[in-house]
């Protein structure tokens, strides 16, 4: 079968090395950006379901040292409740040191929001990728693009007329290098948009993780419990955690 002189396999024997280079960028920007999406698409389900036992599981156990185990490992979530319980031991520990500068409501307000600040830096990774190629794609893209347009007045130049088979070639260069930019941008862009939208229902699930958690340690029952109808942990676990 005869080869289209204008399709993607005669763009790469034709093209110069800049042509090669841009095509070859566009690439690696596109697989880049794809896997950042794949994998933060699923921590992100994980997270959610993370995100359920830290609203449900963790409150329907009776110590703590159950509640942390429901949460699973490797998650935010569970690194929070373990910050809060590494708190509170520590602040038990050493009370003739710490009652006089901070109460424990304080110290495990500290433990938590630094906890939670870490899990949120971590879920920011990769999203300077998705930001960085959405936005600079379609620019190396009309890169291409002006390149090709540049080879096709060459080529009218050289030749000294303007027939269709002496800018077919380059203009439809410059129309691919178009396309691939934007083919790379917009996955990006759709990808980084859900993926803020998914850190920030992550992020406030945390929040209101950490809330009860702080409600929990200073007067020993959820800050809904009473509301909700569910049996409170007990605190007998802190100090041997």
């Amino acid at each position: 079968m005869e080869v289209s002189p204008y399709g993607l396999e005669s763009l790469w024997v034709q093209g110069d090395i800049v042509t090669k280079g841009v095509a070859i960028l566009l690439v690696a920007m596109s697989i880049a950006s794809w896997y950042v999406i794949l994998t933060k698409a699923l921590q992100l389900f994980r997270l959610r379901r993370a995100g359920a036992a830290a609203g449900h599981q963790f409150w329907d156990t009776t110590s703590l040292s159950e509640g942390v185990a429901t949460l699973g490992r490797d998650n935010p979530f569970a690194e929070v409740a373990k910050a809060g319980v590494s708190a509170m031991s520590h602040h038990q520990a050493h009370k003739g040191h710490l009652h006089e500068q901070l109460s424990v409501s304080d110290w495990v307000t500290l433990s938590l929001r630094q906890a939670i600040d870490e899990a949120s830096a971590k879920l920011q990774t990769g999203m300077a990728v998705l930001a960085s190629v959405g936005s600079t794609a379609p620019f190396v893209g009309l890169f291409g693009t002006v390149w090709g347009i540049y080879h096709a007045l060459v080529a009218i130049g050289t030749s000294g007329q303007a027939s269709i088979d002496k800018v077919a070639g380059p203009v439809g260069e410059s129309l691919i290098m178009t396309a691939l930019g934007l083919a790379v941008a917009i996955p990006a862009t759709f990808g980084y948009n859900a993926l803020v939208r998914g850190n920030k229902s992550t992020i406030a699930n945390l929040n209101k993780f950490g809330f009860d958690l702080h409600a929990l340690f200073v007067t020993g029952s959820r800050a809904d419990g009473d509301k909700a109808g569910k049996k409170s942990i007990t605190l007998t676990a802190v100090g041997g955690a």
